[in-house]
């Protein structure tokens, strides 16, 4: 196979199609090389259009590329942002958001997963990146507040806990609601009492460990 020939073809034929168009995120997935990051059986499969399994568990995956690529465009991230990555799954979507903020703190609750995906990350040379084996459902109030938090799966609604965790500015972007139509929700904290919300389309992915499935907060 030859790797940048597939990794150009995903760029052009999965992610642009799908409004991914800041040059700098495109910029991004050409440079990240997103097959490093792939389990060595599923190597084959690190440019396709699909979730690829990560670990025993069905809810173990490595997101569709051009989810990644949307999900880190809607969160606009600067070189001065202090980010918060939940569900490292392989390390990837942590490896992209520290090319663009100032620190990431990543956090998954299987402990494997956490020692593969900070295996990958040395690797690959990502030296502002702290994997920490935890529970991401409640954050990490302690290292907030964070410009930027990004959920890698599916919860069924997000956590007040995170929220407040949001520095005023800061964008939350998460996949929200249940099977057959979930939404790609971005939350920005404009005020120290306030949010706003915008779902700017729709896609479906495995829940998130750890994260219930029903709060009566509202926001």
């Amino acid at each position: 196979m030859d790797l940048n020939q597939a990794r150009f073809n995903m760029i052009e034929q999965q992610i642009r199609p799908w409004e991914v168009l800041d040059p700098q995120v495109l910029e991004l997935l050409s440079i990240v090389r997103r097959e490093d990051f792939v389990p060595m059986a599923h190597k084959a499969l690190a440019f396709v259009d699909m979730e690829i399994p990560l670990g025993a568990a069905p809810n173990q995956v490595m997101l569709a590329p051009r989810v990644q690529a949307r999900m880190l465009q809607d969160l606009a991230v600067k070189k001065t942002d202090k980010a918060l990555d939940i569900g490292t799954g392989s390390g990837f979507m942590a490896a992209l958001l520290a090319h663009q903020a100032a620190s990431v703190l990543s956090l998954e609750i299987d402990a494997h997963l956490a020692a593969q995906a900070q295996a990958n990350l040395q690797k690959a040379g990502v030296t502002n990146v702290v994997v920490r084996t935890a529970d991401g459902s409640q954050g990490a109030a302690a290292d907030g507040p964070f410009d930027v938090i990004v959920l890698s799966g599916s919860v069924a609604e997000v956590p007040a806990a995170l929220l407040q965790q949001l520095a005023v500015g800061g964008r939350l972007v998460a996949i929200v609601g249940d099977e057959p139509m979930m939404r790609a929700t971005l939350i920005t904290r404009t005020s120290e009492s306030s949010w706003t919300t915008t779902e700017p389309w729709d896609s479906n992915a495995p829940r998130l460990s750890g994260f219930p499935e029903h709060s009566r907060f509202q926001f």
